[in-house]
């Protein structure tokens, strides 16, 4: 189940956002309308995603979200708001923001941007956009001709994915790779997400068949 936290103090909002994200048989979210309460609540459980506004009483959005980012650094957070966010572009990117979303956003659009964030990936407005500079990158003829790979996994996601081939539970996942079992889950939501799979070994039998465990 992926858990979504959304914090906005707009209950009327937040409300409606809740109920088309809880339509999906996958997500469950859970609703914080003070900004202030969050770090405490986050004692007590941790997200695979925050919605989190960028205008808001005492604790601002950009504020709450390096907070968060400094107790999970791997944390996917995307900014909800109604207002423009061109201001703050470069504030949000320096902090490493997982995504951008509007209040005005389609249900579709709000599921989108989060399936998107969960594959590492992200939807970005078109206003914001037209601000990013392209960068001319010399092809050469190799680079043409190799072949397209459009889903790659990170070193620890492969590490994962072959503790669980060797057969190894999630606990005794975290303690060989020294990490903590939510975010062993936490890689694994991503990973499920990236491969399109619904199970541990369906995401290591795609892994292989798609050669996206480097060799040793």
């Amino acid at each position: 189940m992926i858990e979504v936290l959304i914090v906005d103090d707009h209950p009327s909002v937040s409300e409606g956002t809740k109920v088309i994200i809880n339509q999906q048989k996958d997500m469950n979210v859970t609703v914080l309308t003070n900004s202030l309460e969050v770090m405490g609540h986050l004692e007590q459980t941790t997200y695979h995603v925050y919605l989190i506004d960028l205008y808001m009483p005492e604790l601002n959005g950009l504020e709450l979200m390096k907070m968060i980012r400094e107790k999970e650094p791997e944390s996917i957070i995307l900014i909800y708001t109604g207002f423009d966010m061109e201001t703050h572009y470069n504030l949000l990117m320096e902090a490493k923001v997982s995504g951008f979303l509007s209040k005005t956003a389609t249900g579709d659009q709000i599921i989108t941007a989060i399936r998107c964030a969960l594959r590492e990936e992200v939807v970005v407005p078109l206003c914001l956009l037209r601000q990013l500079k392209r960068v001319e990158v010399p092809v050469s003829v190799q680079d043409k001709e190799a072949p397209l790979v459009n889903i790659r996994l990170t070193e620890k996601e492969q590490a994962i994915l072959r503790e669980i081939e060797k057969g190894y539970t999630n606990k005794i996942i975290a303690r060989n790779l020294i990490m903590s079992q939510r975010t062993v889950e936490h890689q694994l939501t991503k990973i499920f997400s990236k491969l399109g799979v619904e199970s541990r070994m369906e995401a290591v039998q795609k892994a292989q068949e798609h050669q996206l465990l480097s060799v040793d």
